[in-house]
């Protein structure tokens, strides 16, 4: 399978189990691998054939600012699930940061990691 990567996608979301997370929210960074198989579109050299990762970039960001969740598990989830309606996407491997999370020792990012695969 092949792979198309997004990386360092970013969205301001009011994601969390905390008021202030709610109220203020803060900005959250996605990463996608998205699987496929890009041969046809490749062959023919047309857009149609494969995924439109502009396209995704858009929707992912929509998700993330879109309604607010309490996991970023579930954030990740719903991230997958649109990116799997795709029809050439076959997997996907999503990773959420939440760099601002509310922890109260000194840490560098917290993520979620899933992969997802059509059924």
């Amino acid at each position: 399978m092949d792979r198309v990567a997004l990386r360092g996608l970013r969205a301001r979301g009011h994601h969390g189990v905390f008021d202030h997370e709610r109220a203020e929210g803060q900005t959250f960074v996605v990463d996608l691998v998205l699987g496929l198989d890009t041969r046809p579109a490749a062959a023919a050299d047309d857009l149609t054939l494969t995924v439109h990762y502009g396209i995704v970039a858009e929707e992912v960001v929509a998700v993330v600012s879109g309604e607010p969740v309490d996991l970023i598990e579930t954030l990740a989830q719903r991230i997958a699930d649109r990116c799997l309606a795709h029809e050439a996407v076959q997997e996907v491997e999503v990773t959420v940061h939440k760099p601002n999370a509310p922890i109260t020792v000194p840490f560098d990012d917290v993520t979620v990691t899933i992969t997802r695969r059509r059924t």
